[in-house]
């Protein structure tokens, strides 16, 4: 039964990585300004959706793994994306696919995301944890503080329809999906050393 037990457990670190990976994915893919210019709002947002579904499904296999608060502080940041995302769809459908209703960062997901981050990178020191958990966790917090700039940039300016900073909205929110992306993907290499249950998950979990 403690066989089957690890055996599930790796399998869990493992699925909640690629979950997050292809998360990444689509965040850093809907982000790109020629690829949103070509799909439209809705489809854009669409994708951005899937992406936060993603996020979800790898926090929520992360729920009851080492460094357990961080990981639920994460979930909780990955319910506020879904919101944020379903809200912007449902914003730009009526407006058609020509429209400029595209997903901005949202601050109350991205706080979440740092928080967990933060947990996450101090575990990973207490625990001595090895090179590669420690860039992923490194990774996954370099990531949640571009998301935070993301999130800072999209602020839309009283009485204007302008964002404080179009650059760092979209440039936080693609290269935080990177930093996310390659942390996941440090995850699901093989390492036949690596006690799956025991590591620290790459995905600030």
């Amino acid at each position: 039964m403690s066989g089957e037990g690890g055996a599930w457990e790796r399998n869990r670190v493992l699925l909640s990585d690629a979950s997050f990976a292809v998360g990444s994915v689509c965040f850093a893919f809907a982000a790109l300004p020629s690829i949103a210019a070509a799909l439209g709002a809705i489809a854009t947002n669409v994708v951005f959706v899937i992406g936060s579904i993603f996020f979800t499904a790898g926090a929520g296999l992360a729920l009851g793994l080492p460094n357990r608060s961080s990981s639920v502080i994460q979930f909780v940041g990955t319910l506020f994306f879904n919101v944020s995302t379903s809200l912007a769809l449902a914003a730009a459908i009526p407006a058609g696919a020509a429209g400029n209703s595209g997903w901005r960062p949202d601050v109350y997901g991205s706080i979440c995301f740092l928080v967990s981050s933060v947990l996450a990178v101090v575990a990973l020191a207490r625990q001595r944890a090895d090179a590669r958990d420690t860039a992923g966790g490194w990774l996954n917090l370099a990531g949640s503080v571009l998301f935070g700039f993301a999130a800072v940039g999209a602020f839309v300016l009283p009485g204007t329809q302008a964002l404080l900073s179009p650059f760092w909205t979209g440039v936080g929110t693609v290269g935080g999906a990177l930093c996310f992306l390659v942390a996941a993907l440090l995850g699901l290499l093989p390492t036949p050393s690596r006690a799956g249950g025991q590591r620290a998950a790459t995905a600030s979990k």
